[in-house]
């Protein structure tokens, strides 16, 4: 029987396409398959027949093709079990399939090719025109899957790129800076000049922020380009090392008022600068944003075996908006900071270290007049990521 009552489109037409597009042709048939290929091979198209169910196989484990055209009557693998071994694969789950048949249309038959998994089913003898018509929807859909596939690939190497440019000038930026900070160091301790003591003293205050800045730029490359920030473990008492945060903060806030509570055994395998970098995150983050005319409570609890808990509560809401985006970096978009505030960092690097010692960190807000963060630190962990 013809598969095709027009051949009068065969005339090839010069495209222009940025890759070329695979087809896969399956039809026991020579004749059908020699028609079929005539119809639908291009330039940008490149046309594979199979003579078989196992024969098709063999092909789709070898290529990546944007359609499939399968007569459903053929000895051993009929076109409905074919296309059931092709959904139940990975590799081939996704090939759009186009039963043909020269059978009768019976409305069984097409459920039941619908159910295998078809897009569309076709009875003989087909007409030309449409077939390629139907057959060019699914080649351009393809290009534009791998168009898409090749601008993630470019912007994922444009973001790694980017992320260690930001890492080496982070690092780099540090000698400067450090030479800076010495320089103020000097001259306000040597001058007499009260005015060159002030400079020296705001020069030395700009530098330190500064300093902090970097840091958190090369925490964030850490974590981007190493897949987690490094840890240096060691015994830790974090009751001492959340006391001398209070002693620093409340230096630094000395209207504030800083409540902290103690319990049980504080001490576990993690990496004191880090824990330190956490609780000074979130004690200065209460200060900032807590009503100042109530005090910032620290509840450090021990008393459990496996975890310790460390909990900072301030009064003061974050607005609702904002916590679903609370841990994100540079979420400057959803909020405005003061010139001093840094760059938005501060909370990403807390969750990054407390999932670094395989913790968890999260923020309850809104239930009432309070903002709390809590912490929990198994005692013992494997590092994620190791120097």
């Amino acid at each position: 029987m013809a598969v095709l009552s027009d051949l009068s489109v065969l005339s090839k037409e010069p495209l222009s396409v940025a890759s070329r597009v695979k087809c896969l042709l399956v039809d026991d048939l020579e004749e059908n398959l020699l028609a079929l290929s005539a119809v639908l091979r291009r330039d940008d198209v490149e046309v594979h027949c199979a003579r078989s169910g196992a024969e098709a196989l063999e092909l789709l484990l070898q290529h990546e093709f944007a359609l499939a055209l399968v007569d459903v009557q053929m000895p051993e693998m009929d076109g409905f079990e074919l296309a059931e071994l092709m959904r139940g694969s990975e590799r081939t789950r996704d090939v759009p399939i186009i039963f043909v048949t020269a059978g009768t249309g019976d409305p069984r038959r097409t459920f039941k090719g619908y159910e295998a998994g078809a897009v569309d089913f076709l009875y003989k003898p087909l007409e030309a025109r449409a077939l390629r018509s139907k057959a060019e929807v699914f080649f351009q859909v393809h290009r534009q899957k791998q168009q898409l596939a090749q601008q993630l690939d470019t912007l994922a190497e444009t973001l790694r790129l980017n992320e260690m440019f930001t890492a080496v000038l982070g690092h780099d930026l540090r000698n400067p800076l450090s030479a800076i900070l010495t320089a103020a160091d000097l001259l306000q301790r040597r001058s007499d000049d009260e005015a060159v003591k002030k400079t020296a003293t705001r020069m030395m205050a700009a530098g330190k922020r500064m300093g902090r800045m970097i840091e958190d730029v090369l925490d964030l490359a850490r974590a981007r380009l190493a897949g987690g920030i490094p840890l240096r473990r060691g015994e830790t008492d974090f009751g001492q090392l959340v006391q001398r945060m209070v002693q620093e903060h409340q230096t630094a806030w000395p209207r504030h008022r800083i409540e902290v509570q103690q319990d049980g055994d504080l001490v576990g395998d993690w990496d004191a600068d880090r824990l330190a970098q956490v609780a000074s995150n979130l004690l200065g983050n209460a200060l900032q944003h807590g009503d100042a005319s109530e005090p910032v409570r620290i509840r450090v609890d021990g008393t459990r075996d496996d975890a310790l808990r460390f909990t900072i509560t301030n009064v003061g809401v974050i607005p609702p908006h904002l916590l679903p985006f609370l841990f994100d970096p540079f979420r400057g978009g959803n909020q405005r900071r003061g010139r001093g505030e840094g760059l938005g960092l501060g909370l990403y690097i807390v969750q990054q270290i407390i999932h670094a010692h395989q913790g968890g960190v999260e923020v309850l807000s809104g239930t009432g007049p309070y903002t709390e963060f809590r912490v929990e630190l198994p005692r013992k962990g494997v590092d994620v990521v190791k120097l």
